[in-house]
Parts: structure tokens; C-alpha cells; sequence
């Protein structure tokens, strides 16, 4: 690619032999806008997990397993080399050998966190480190200037919760930790303590800012321009003192003897910099991530209603689907995907999509992330899976969904495959365990059936939402490996939002992947301790057209009856008689 020479060239004339681009804002944040996409700039690889490592004759992708298949089609012919995350050497250990007979790492240290860099420091004690130079923004002349839109509130009513009462909280903690000052740099958690919102992240409704709190008082570093009247009165009313964006680099300097909380998985390596000559800093976890992560009444209330408004789009969705194929109507993968998001947009509390619609057919199913274009757009004929990948964010809160729809007929061995899934996905949400359960112990429940087939998926089983925030939020998730950064896991707590998403995945065949929210709930107490269990909160049928009925046991038949009764219960009255009488149908007992 033309772009990664001038890059590789750039580096030769400031004698840089490494150069690491991550995915990722100033903020560590998981989706960014096109300002920082300059791992897909130069890569070609269009995905939202990933780093690039270039060298001044090579280049290096890694990614996860959700982007294999993905990541070496997009890839191919750019001169860049996919290295498989858990397959092939990690980025870290490639440096150690790599830099054995060099000298210079360079990154740009605003998009790099201070853990991984603090990682690498400690690996390679003789290399030179180089983080003050952007080579990207000298080689990007086209680049995209970086977001803005306006900010606006979130009511209490959405919210449950004010400012001022969150940020009590927050401040509890720092005492607890023996901070002075709390230096917040997620997105989403400062989204969260002001119940403010905006448009600077597609599909994640915030906006680019740091935080400075002390005991006393509370700094906002945001663009003045994003700031109309009325965010204005409502910053003045709540004693936040607002200053521009990028003035946070210049007050650090100001910062000195203190005891500062931050958390360098969050914080990047120019801030830390900053700080870590004149201060003592306390690494820990923002406080904020556990309180935004354990709901509140309120927010639980509103989340139900977001659930039964996004259940009745995709309630309709299936009756499209279902009906229209039945009638020979053209569909292929990029007009599905518009008719969902035109049946979600109906709703006028809905705020944006939570992410991209994730629609695959066929083969296309067995890549987790696969994103249609003009190019690759299947048409939706003859038999196969369609899986549908979608969610919502509403006033009321964020969706999440995964349905896959058997088209046509079927093979038994397919039936076979999506029955598992149900079958792990079931074992998950009937899952009665003791308070202090991590998402590492529960994994297994919803790997167990598909293990039992030799089979596994390349991910997760679940993560946390957001409320209007990220669909992707921490720190509570399932999965059975655990990582450096919490070899524990999150423990599971009444009030987390969790899917429930496991799949079977077939390269070049199909994929098949069952997902839906789960809230976690109290159950009984007694003299082994407090019971925890989850009540699922999706609101939409899974195809019966897909199950090999004989494969269920008597309870998991029950659960999937009891669900679907729920499902016709809660959505039937906003759906047409025709859509009633289909939905009779696929809600029907087996």
C-alpha cells in the first residue's frame, strides 16, 4: 500500500526501527471515530480490534479470533502479515526478539495506554522509547478532523441517578484509596457521571473529554464548542468548571505532591507522563466502572422497556423474513440489514444503533464481525442460516440481539448444531450460583454442550451494557480464559447486565450464534450464603424451524416454552393480527 511506504519511509528518517498502531482514541476507547483509524488506514483491515506494528520493511496485524477470516481478506496483497491472537506470538514477546539487534520503539503516546507501554518498558530495558512523535498525522494529509457534536442531558427519569449523587460515590472511593485528586479518562464513565451524552463516537453516544476530580472540586476538559446554553446552566448549577480539550496536558504539569488516583489501562501514556515525576499515583480501577456497570432501579426499569421496543422491530423483522421468504421476495444481506434498522428507527426514543448491524448468510455467518458491502452482499436465496447480529440504543437503554434464522430447509446435521447452541445458551440463563461466582466459573455451562462436540468459539460467552453508553461494557463478562489485568475475573452482582452468546461457527459452512441479555437477580439466602440467578430480558422468538427437538431435555424444553410465552405476552400487543396469528406459531410449546 502506497500510504504504508510513505509511513515506512517517515520512520527511516527519524531512524525508527518499530512503530506501534493500536486501535484507539486518546481514551482507550473500544470504538473510535475516523479521526483515529489509522491502523485501518494503513492495514486496509477494517475491523474494531487490533494492532499494527510496523517496521521499516514489514507489517504486522494483530487481531483476535472474531476477525481471522475477516482480517486476512482485507489484508491480502497490502504487505501487512495477520498474527493470530492466542495462535501465533504476541505482539509483546515479537518485540523482545525483534528488538534483540535494534534500537527505537515509536508510538504515538496519547493513543497507547500506560499499562502496555509500562509492559514493554519492563520487557526491553535497552530500547529507546519514542512517544512524542505523530508519524501517522504527517503521512494522513486526508485525515478526518476529530468529532464533534453537540452535548445534551439525560434526565434523571432515563438516569435514576444525578450528578451530584454520583459523584458522592466516586469521592468515597478516592478516600477510601487516600487520593487527592482522581484523573478520568473513559469515555463512557464521564458520560455516566455528568448524565450527559453526545454523538462524537459512532454508535457510542459520547464525547471526547478528560476529568480532573479533587475532594473539592471538578474540571471538565471538553470543546467549548459542544457546549450549548443550556449544557452551559446545567455545568454552572453543579460547580463544574469547564476548560478546553487539550489545556489538560498543560494543568498536569501543575499537579504536584499529590496522591493521584487513575487507571492505566484508561489513562494514556502522554497524561501518565505527565504525572508520575512529582506525584505518587494509585493504580487502580475508576470507580465509576463497577457503580455504571450494577444498574439502578430506574435504569432496570427503563432497560425492560428499551427490551420490549427493540423486541417488537425484531419480532416484525422475523415476520418479514419468515413470511417474505415463503413468498419469493428479493432479500439479500444489505437490504435486511436497512429494513431492521428502519423497523428500530419507527421507534422515536430510539437514540442510534448500538454498533453495525452484524448480517452474514452462509459461509458469511462463520466470520463473528462480518460486515456487508456492495462487494461481498449475498443474496438471501435457497437454504441456509442467516445470522442477524443487531441492537439499539434508546432513551430507555441499549440492546443487544443475536437471532439466527434457518431459511428454507435445513440439514439435520445444521439442526443439530443450533439445537447445541440453544442448548448452551439455556444452561447459562437457568444458572442458580453462590454470590462471589465470576464469569470464569459460569463459562463452562454455556461451553459444556458445544465442547461435548469438539467444537468451540473463538470468544467470549457475554459482556456487560451500557446504559446508552457502549454495548460493550466492563468489567463483568464470561468467558474461561482468564487475563493478565483481572486473572480473577469480575464477580457477578444483582443489578449487571450480561449476554448470553454462545455460537458454533464453521468456516466456509455457516455460523450460528444465540444471544441475549440477561439481568442478574437475587435469589434465596440461607445458611450456604446468597443464591444468585439471572432473568433474561430479550424479548424475541428463537426459530423453532431450526431446533432438532429431540435433542432437548424435558427442562430445557419447559425453559424455551416459558420463554416464548414471555415473548408473546410482552410483545403481541404491538403487532399487527397478522403478525399475532404468525407469532402464535413460532411461540407455540414443543
Amino acid at each position: 500500500m502506497e500510504q504504508l511506504e510513505k509511513f515506512q519511509n517517515q520512520m527511516k528518517i527519524y531512524n525508527m526501527d518499530a512503530y506501534i498502531i493500536p486501535t484507539g482514541d486518546f481514551h482507550n476507547s473500544e470504538y473510535v471515530s475516523n479521526y483515529f483509524k489509522g491502523r485501518e488506514y494503513l492495514s486496509g483491515f477494517t475491523g474494531s480490534a487490533g494492532t499494527l506494528l510496523v517496521t521499516q520493511e514489514n507489517a504486522y496485524l494483530w487481531t483476535d479470533g472474531r476477525y481471522f477470516i475477516q482480517a486476512a481478506n482485507e489484508i491480502e496483497g497490502n504487505n501487512v502479515k495477520l498474527m493470530k491472537m492466542g495462535e501465533d506470538q504476541p505482539l509483546e514477546d515479537f518485540l523482545v526478539d525483534f528488538m534483540k539487534d535494534k534500537q527505537t520503539i515509536a508510538f504515538d503516546g496519547r493513543v497507547l495506554p500506560t499499562s502496555d507501554v509500562l509492559s514493554l518498558k519492563n520487557k526491553l530495558p535497552n530500547a529507546k522509547f519514542v512517544s512524542d512523535i505523530d508519524v501517522l498525522g504527517q503521512v494522513w494529509t486526508e485525515r478526518p478532523k476529530l468529532p464533534y457534536s453537540l452535548i445534551y442531558k439525560l434526565d434523571k427519569m432515563f438516569a435514576g441517578m444525578t450528578y451530584l449523587e454520583k459523584l458522592e460515590k466516586i469521592r468515597e472511593k478516592m478516600k477510601e484509596y487516600g487520593a487527592d485528586v482522581h484523573i478520568l479518562s473513559s469515555l463512557e464513565d464521564q458520560a455516566w457521571l455528568y448524565n450527559l451524552r453526545a454523538n462524537d463516537v459512532s454508535h457510542t453516544p459520547v464525547f471526547l473529554a478528560y476529568t480532573i476530580i479533587t475532594l473539592d472540586s471538578v474540571t471538565l476538559y471538553v470543546d467549548s464548542a459542544k457546549i450549548d446554553y443550556s449544557i452551559d446552566k446545567y455545568l454552572n448549577e453543579n460547580d463544574i468548571h469547564t476548560k478546553e480539550y487539550f489545556d489538560i496536558y498543560d494543568q498536569l504539569s501543575q499537579i504536584k505532591g499529590k496522591k493521584i488516583l487513575m487507571n492505566f489501562n484508561k489513562v494514556n501514556y502522554q497524561l501518565y507522563q505527565g504525572l508520575c515525576n512529582n506525584n505518587e499515583l494509585i493504580n487502580k480501577e475508576d470507580p465509576s466502572l463497577l457503580l455504571k456497570a450494577i444498574k439502578n432501579p430506574t435504569e432496570i426499569e427503563n432497560i425492560k422497556k428499551a427490551h420490549i421496543k427493540d423486541g417488537v422491530a425484531m419480532t416484525k423483522f422475523m415476520y418479514y423474513l419468515k413470511t417474505g421468504y415463503k413468498e419469493g421476495q428479493e432479500m439479500s444481506e444489505i437490504s435486511v440489514s436497512d429494513y431492521l434498522e428502519e423497523l428500530r428507527r419507527l421507534d422515536k426514543g430510539l437514540v442510534d444503533l448500538s454498533f453495525n448491524t452484524i448480517c452474514g448468510f452462509k459461509e458469511h455467518a462463520a466470520m463473528m464481525h462480518y460486515s456487508a458491502t456492495p462487494e461481498t452482499n449475498s443474496k438471501i436465496t435457497g437454504n441456509g442460516f442467516l445470522l442477524v447480529d443487531s441492537g439499539g440504543h434508546y432513551l430507555e437503554g441499549t440492546t443487544d440481539i443475536t437471532r439466527t434464522f434457518a431459511m428454507g430447509n435445513v440439514s439435520s446435521e445444521m439442526k443439530r448444531h443450533f439445537t447445541t447452541v440453544l442448548k448452551s445458551n439455556i444452561a447459562l440463563a437457568s444458572a442458580v450460583f453462590l454470590k462471589g461466582c465470576t464469569g470464569l466459573n459460569l463459562d463452562i455451562l454455556a461451553r459444556g454442550p458445544i465442547w461435548q462436540l469438539d467444537l468451540d468459539y473463538k470468544c467470549g460467552t457475554g459482556h456487560g451494557v451500557g446504559y446508552l453508553l457502549s454495548v460493550h461494557e466492563g468489567p463483568n463478562n464470561f468467558r474461561w480464559k482468564s487475563i493478565p489485568s483481572k486473572p480473577s475475573g469480575q464477580e457477578i452482582l444483582p443489578g449487571m447486565i450480561t449476554t448470553n452468546e454462545p455460537g458454533i461457527y464453521l468456516k466456509d459452512k455457516y455460523g450460528i450464534r444465540i444471544e441475549n441479555e440477561m439481568l442478574c437477580v437475587e435469589g434465596a439466602t440461607n445458611e450456604y450464603g446468597t443464591f444468585l440467578k439471572f432473568e433474561t430480558i430479550t424479548y424475541c422468538p428463537i426459530d423453532l424451524d431450526a431446533i432438532q427437538k429431540s435433542q432437548l431435555t424435558y427442562i430445557e424444553k419447559e425453559w424455551l416454552n416459558n420463554y416464548h410465552q414471555m415473548v408473546y405476552d410482552k410483545i403481541s400487543p404491538y403487532l399487527t393480527k397478522e403478525e399475532v396469528e404468525w407469532l402464535k406459531e413460532y411461540t407455540k410449546k414443543i
